[in-house]
């Protein structure tokens, strides 16, 4: 026989994932700092220092203040994201459509440049940038 109840391992288990669920707010305010166009280097360094010494002060304060905006930031760098993968495409197809690959008066400088934009932002893994440099250069 245990001396273990079950509530009791319910309990753990709600106290497990509670801090699970903790760690990931914390960890996507911090990202959020780091990610924001609109905060300076001190307000940065400010918000870190506050989320990190007084963490649950600092992260229900933060998601008061900036929360909404956490959300506005989120969708619209999804949204620039996924233009610039539609452009990218659009660009990629438009290239080979014509049967004989062509770059549409871009020279393969442009066209590494702007793959190295991507890369650079984000948008595009390495793996992914690789494989369209050696595209690119292929042609």
């Amino acid at each position: 026989m245990s001396n273990y109840p079950l509530l009791n391992a319910f309990l753990t288990m709600l106290w497990f994932f509670l801090w699970i669920l903790w760690l990931m707010i914390l960890f996507r305010i911090i990202l959020d700092i780091f990610r924001d166009d609109d905060l300076n280097g001190w307000g940065k360094a400010g918000w870190l220092i506050f989320v990190c010494i007084l963490p649950f002060l600092g992260v229900f304060i933060y998601l008061v203040v900036r929360g909404k905006d956490m959300g506005r930031r989120d969708a619209e760098r999804a949204q620039r994201q996924e233009a610039e993968f539609r452009s990218y495409v659009r660009d990629a197809a438009s290239d080979t459509s014509a049967g004989a690959p062509t770059n549409g008066g871009r020279t393969s400088a442009d066209e590494l440049q702007k793959l190295a934009g991507l890369r650079d932002h984000g948008d595009i893994t390495e793996e992914e940038y690789q494989r369209a440099k050696a595209k690119v250069l292929a042609t």
